[in-house]
Protein backbone atom coordinates (compact mmCIF):
# COMPACT_ATOMS: atom_id res chain seq x y z
CA UNK A 1 0.00 0.00 0.00
CA UNK A 2 2.59 2.53 0.93
CA UNK A 3 4.25 1.76 -2.53
CA UNK A 4 1.45 2.51 -4.40
CA UNK A 5 1.17 5.90 -2.36
CA UNK A 6 4.57 6.48 -3.47
CA UNK A 7 4.28 5.98 -6.80
CA UNK A 8 0.75 7.92 -6.72
CA UNK A 9 2.15 10.97 -5.27
CA UNK A 10 5.55 10.60 -7.52
CA UNK A 11 3.20 10.35 -10.42
CA UNK A 12 1.42 13.51 -9.78
CA UNK A 13 3.79 15.37 -8.72
CA UNK A 14 5.84 15.03 -11.79
CA UNK A 15 2.84 15.78 -13.78
CA UNK A 16 1.93 19.02 -12.07
CA UNK A 17 5.88 19.60 -12.93
CA UNK A 18 5.34 18.97 -16.21
CA UNK A 19 2.37 20.89 -16.86
CA UNK A 20 3.81 23.91 -15.23
CA UNK A 21 6.77 23.88 -17.27
CA UNK A 22 4.71 23.17 -20.71
CA UNK A 23 2.35 26.20 -19.36
CA UNK A 24 5.29 28.25 -18.64
CA UNK A 25 7.51 27.60 -21.57
CA UNK A 26 4.31 28.05 -24.08
CA UNK A 27 3.31 31.48 -22.66
CA UNK A 28 7.20 32.27 -23.14
CA UNK A 29 7.68 31.45 -26.74
CA UNK A 30 5.19 32.29 -29.98
CA UNK A 31 3.04 29.56 -31.51
CA UNK A 32 4.24 28.11 -34.64
CA UNK A 33 2.17 29.63 -37.35
CA UNK A 34 -1.45 27.68 -38.57
CA UNK A 35 -1.07 25.32 -41.21
CA UNK A 36 -4.33 24.08 -43.05
CA UNK A 37 -3.11 20.36 -40.80
CA UNK A 38 -3.28 20.72 -37.17
CA UNK A 39 -2.56 18.04 -34.81
CA UNK A 40 -4.49 18.12 -31.31
CA UNK A 41 -2.45 16.20 -28.84
CA UNK A 42 -5.70 14.46 -26.28
CA UNK A 43 -3.20 13.81 -23.34
CA UNK A 44 -0.38 16.50 -23.28
CA UNK A 45 -0.08 16.35 -19.54
CA UNK A 46 0.55 12.69 -19.53
CA UNK A 47 3.07 12.68 -22.35
CA UNK A 48 5.10 15.27 -20.50
CA UNK A 49 4.84 13.04 -17.13
CA UNK A 50 6.36 10.22 -19.11
CA UNK A 51 9.36 12.27 -20.56
CA UNK A 52 9.68 13.48 -17.33
CA UNK A 53 9.54 10.11 -15.65
CA UNK A 54 12.24 8.94 -18.45
CA UNK A 55 14.63 11.73 -17.85
CA UNK A 56 14.27 11.54 -14.00
CA UNK A 57 15.01 7.46 -14.07
CA UNK A 58 18.16 8.38 -16.85
CA UNK A 59 19.43 10.75 -14.47
CA UNK A 60 18.89 8.47 -11.37
CA UNK A 61 20.79 5.58 -13.27
CA UNK A 62 23.97 8.57 -13.97
CA UNK A 63 23.89 9.70 -10.32
CA UNK A 64 27.54 8.98 -8.64
CA UNK A 65 25.29 7.99 -5.39
CA UNK A 66 22.63 5.79 -4.24
CA UNK A 67 20.54 8.11 -2.05
CA UNK A 68 20.71 6.64 1.17
CA UNK A 69 19.70 3.32 -0.49
CA UNK A 70 16.24 4.51 -2.13
CA UNK A 71 17.88 4.75 -5.92
CA UNK A 72 17.34 1.18 -6.84
CA UNK A 73 13.72 1.57 -5.54
CA UNK A 74 13.26 4.65 -7.28
CA UNK A 75 14.13 3.22 -10.30
CA UNK A 76 11.55 0.20 -10.09
CA UNK A 77 8.66 3.18 -9.05
CA UNK A 78 9.62 4.99 -12.48
CA UNK A 79 9.45 2.02 -14.53
CA UNK A 80 6.16 1.44 -12.94
CA UNK A 81 5.12 4.60 -13.43
CA UNK A 82 5.86 5.11 -16.92
CA UNK A 83 4.37 1.59 -17.49
CA UNK A 84 1.16 2.55 -16.26
CA UNK A 85 0.94 6.03 -17.99
CA UNK A 86 1.30 3.92 -21.14
CA UNK A 87 -1.01 1.79 -20.25
CA UNK A 88 -3.64 4.53 -19.59
CA UNK A 89 -2.92 6.15 -23.00
CA UNK A 90 -3.52 2.61 -24.38
CA UNK A 91 -7.24 2.73 -22.67
CA UNK A 92 -7.70 5.60 -24.05
CA UNK A 93 -7.50 4.51 -27.79
CA UNK A 94 -9.62 1.58 -27.28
Amino acid sequence: MKRKITLIATVLTLTGAAIYTTTAFAQSTTPPPATGEQHHERHPAIRNAIHALEKAKEDLQKADHDFGGHRESALKECDAAIAELKLALQYDKK
